[in-house]
């Protein structure tokens, strides 16, 4: 019989040598969180009025927004453009997307001196604020994200709703409300969709134009008017990659198959957008002519160097080679350079290249901050190991006669 992908949960144990060290550097992240939330900030970083950010927002927030495009790049290719084809890894980076943006919302509410003040931006606007617009934006696309996610949470619950004791007079009311959510969303949807890939765009390019603001205090390599069109460029240019690289380490941990054929489609997308990145990158620094701080030999230029080669140039080629993208491991180590580009490209413009006036010491991340961006990554990791092996998230082969609705759609 045919064989069809169907999202299904994931039936291996949850517990693995991995996963436990996984659980001990959360562990140790949300020890030095709790003291950061009971202690005060300054307790456990070294942020200063000099250096009012650090790597909580330079990798938290700036790198986990980028990290989670494949969100919107995979929606947009998948529903906008109707590739069927990739819908087997929408879920997969929807859900990845929905975790990495919850982590942001959280990154910022650690970063703030007083963190219980969150909430005032959906009441005391300021349309002149870059950074009230990629809160209010994230905010938004944080519930769409959410939104996206219930029909598969419909799909795992329709018709074997168990509540527990005297809550079990209620199964026939929760079951008839998630058909009716199904029904509801399966006609809206779309409109989630599109609105998700707007929202994304927007609060992806004022990340760039908050560092705009900055002025002279950040080295004239990074600091560039297009900085929020470049921003963009290298979310969208990193969203597949980040696609491929979750794909690859999910099949090996589960034991399942790559989707080898899908994979190997994203990898010739690829190839054109980071030509598209690095034209606007280079094209602006002839424009500046930027490129003359490259001459001198120092941290700022070596770390530009490798931003530019390592995290571009090299993967560029590397997309662009069949022979390459033909193997899983090629596809894993160009996308992993990608990642690695953009990874550095954030920290470049939000913490290296940024120097303030009047400085009396640099900024180097204390041991609190470094536990507590571990610890994010090691909870995301395993929030999303136990919610592919609940939820109807990986795509695994099955028997056409048991191919569901659910999965033809690919929410």
């Amino acid at each position: 019989m045919e064989e069809h992908l169907k999202p299904m949960p994931i039936k291996q144990k949850f517990l693995t040598p991995g996963v436990w060290a996984l659980i001990i550097i959360a562990a140790f992240g949300m020890t030095a969180l709790l003291l950061r939330y009971i202690l005060g900030i300054g307790a456990i970083t070294n942020l200063s009025n000099q250096y009012p950010w650090g790597i909580w927002i330079g990798l938290d927030v700036a790198l986990g927004v980028a990290l989670a495009a494949g969100g919107f790049t995979t929606a947009a290719l998948g529903h906008i453009l109707h590739k069927d084809k990739y819908h087997a890894i929408v879920r997969p980076a929807l859900l990845t997307a929905a975790l990495g943006y919850t982590f942001v919302a959280v990154s910022v509410m650690t970063d703030l001196g007083r963190w219980y003040y969150i909430w005032h931006p959906l009441i005391m606007w300021n349309g002149n604020s870059a950074l009230f617009e990629v809160g209010i934006c994230v905010m938004i696309y944080l519930t769409v994200l959410y939104i996206e996610f219930l029909p598969i949470v419909a799909e795992r619950f329709i018709g074997k709703v168990n509540l527990p004791g005297f809550l079990s007079a209620f199964n026939n009311s929760v079951d008839r409300f998630l058909r009716f959510l199904d029904r509801v969303l399966d006609k809206t949807m779309f409109i989630f969709i599109i609105a998700g890939v707007v929202l994304s765009c927007l609060h992806q390019s004022s990340l760039g134009t908050l560092m705009i603001i900055s002025g002279q205090k950040m080295h004239p390599l990074w600091q560039t008017p297009v900085l929020p069109l470049l921003f963009l460029l290298s979310a969208i240019s990193v969203g597949f990659p980040m696609v491929i690289f979750e794909s690859i380490i999910s099949s090996r941990s589960f034991k399942l198959k790559p989707e080898t054929d899908i994979l190997r489609g994203l990898a010739d997308i690829i190839g054109p957008l980071l030509a598209i990145y690095l034209a606007f990158k280079i094209g602006d620094m002839v424009i500046r002519k930027s490129f003359v701080y490259l001459m001198e030999v120092n941290t700022v230029s070596i770390l530009y160097t490798i931003e530019l080669v390592v995290g571009i140039i090299i993967p560029l080629r590397m997309f662009f080679s069949r022979t390459l993208t033909k193997s899983i491991p090629g596809l894993f180590i160009a996308s992993s350079l990608v990642i690695l580009g953009v990874l550095l490209n954030r920290l470049n413009n939000f913490v290296v290249a940024y120097t303030p006036p009047y400085a009396t010491s640099a900024y180097v991340p204390s041991v609190g901050e470094i536990l507590v961006t571990l610890g994010f990554v090691a909870l995301e990791v395993l929030i999303y190991r136990a919610a592919v092996m609940f939820f109807p998230v990986i795509s695994q082969p099955k028997p056409a006669a048991s191919v569901s609705k659910y999965s033809a759609k690919g929410v």
